[in-house]
């Protein structure tokens, strides 16, 4: 009686974290950086404006969320964006109960009716957001997964892709700043793919939820460069407040661009979403008229970059992200470092490999990797890389002394 995609999805990769370390006592206090949920703190405002607005607790709320939210998000796009005269709030944004139920759902929006089976096609970066491949998986699609190495800067080389993965491609999920490298896709590199997706018709969709957080420049953003074209068709963008607002609880996103998408996620929604409750609806709006908490957060990111950029640079492949709050970081070995760190040192990091697919052979370009999440207050951040730094170090030093003897 049970759907056999289910089968296909391998075990979050949380739950192979878990069962990686098993019952091994940390090796001292506990520090988890192995997820990014952020620890700064909800701005002042948020809880007042759940209070304030409590009363619609007793309201079922639009699947679309309320027109005070779609402005304020109209109007944030417009400021972050340079958008002011072409976002619609009506047309263009959809409010999501969090970005990753967005990210999956759209997968059915697009999915063509009558393909045989196998025969369309959804990309993804690898490594991944593990919602892109169970939206492929369970929606009949094949998940088709595109390197994102160092080689290639971290992006999928769109000239890499043949024409006949592009007939059959229906969804290309792109992250940017990319979870977990940390890199930015540039106007160019975006205008290429928003190409791409109009010439071959399929839907490209821009995770842009790490877009306020960065080292240096703002990252560009899709809709930004779609704009320049005068149409959103064939391009959508999701952003959140789980990490822009630190208010991951909130669940609150979404999702704007392509008119035709935004009406179908709605349409979709209502029948089997779940709109965000009107008190959260109301300090979501809040939270996007405010810049103030924003920028105060991204400075204290900023500050983790400069601590990790002390305790590790040189070593591991260290390089400061261009976005985001990820670190990650070259081992040899992620789920040996892995193990390694919780049980001698009890720093809980998250193996590469986990977050990426093998390849045909069974190899896995992301094996010798371990993201960081750089999410506490500095203090935390500095015990928790410099004991990463002292347990990752001493097998150099051992084998260094082999060397001599």
């Amino acid at each position: 009686m049970f759907n056999p995609d289910l089968d296909r999805l391998r075990h979050y990769p949380f739950q192979r974290l878990r069962d990686l370390l098993g019952d091994t006592p940390p090796g001292g206090e506990a520090i988890d950086l192995s997820i990014g949920e952020p620890k700064h703190g909800l701005p002042d405002f948020l809880a007042g404006e759940v209070v304030a607005n409590a009363a619609l607790f007793g309201k079922y709320p639009p699947a679309a969320g309320s027109a005070a939210l779609r402005r304020a998000i109209a109007a944030w796009l417009g400021r972050r964006y340079g958008l002011e005269d072409k976002i619609d709030a009506d047309r263009h944004v959809c409010a999501l109960n969090g970005t990753r139920e967005g990210l999956y759902m759209l997968g059915q929006v697009v999915r063509r009716a009558g393909g045989r089976e196998g025969e369309a096609v959804m990309l993804m970066p690898n490594p991944f957001y593990q919602c892109y491949l169970a939206a492929a998986v369970m929606n009949g699609a094949r998940p088709v997964t595109l390197a994102a190495t160092a080689e290639n800067g971290f992006l999928p080389d769109p000239d890499a892709l043949d024409d006949d993965l592009l007939q059959a491609c229906e969804l290309f999920y792109l992250c940017s700043p990319a979870n977990p490298q940390g890199a930015v896709a540039g106007r160019d590199y975006l205008a290429r793919l928003i190409a791409l997706a109009r010439r071959y018709d399929f839907l490209l969709a821009a995770d842009e939820c790490y877009a306020e957080i960065y080292d240096r420049d703002p990252p560009p953003g899709v809709l930004d460069v779609a704009a320049e074209t005068g149409s959103f068709e064939n391009v959508v963008a999701f952003h959140s407040l789980s990490k822009r607002s630190s208010a991951p609880g909130l669940r609150s996103g979404f999702i704007a661009g392509d008119e035709r998408v935004i009406a179908r996620m709605i349409r979709l929604r209502s029948y089997g979403g779940a709109p965000l409750p009107g008190p959260l609806d109301a300090a979501s709006a809040r939270a996007w008229e405010d810049e103030d908490h924003v920028r105060a957060n991204r400075e204290r990111y900023r500050r983790n970059i400069d601590i990790a950029e002390e305790c590790l640079g040189g070593r591991f492949g260290f390089y400061r992200p261009q976005g985001g709050f990820f670190l990650w970081l070259d081992v040899g070995d992620g789920e040996a470092a892995c193990r390694r760190l919780w049980r001698e040192a009890g720093v809980k990091t998250l193996p590469g490999r986990y977050l990426c697919l093998d390849d045909a052979q069974g190899g896995n370009a992301a094996a010798a990797y371990l993201r960081v999440a750089l999410v506490h207050d500095g203090e935390t951040t500095r015990r928790g890389l410099a004991r990463l730094a002292a347990v990752l170090d001493a097998p150099v030093a051992e084998r260094r002394m082999e060397r001599m003897q």
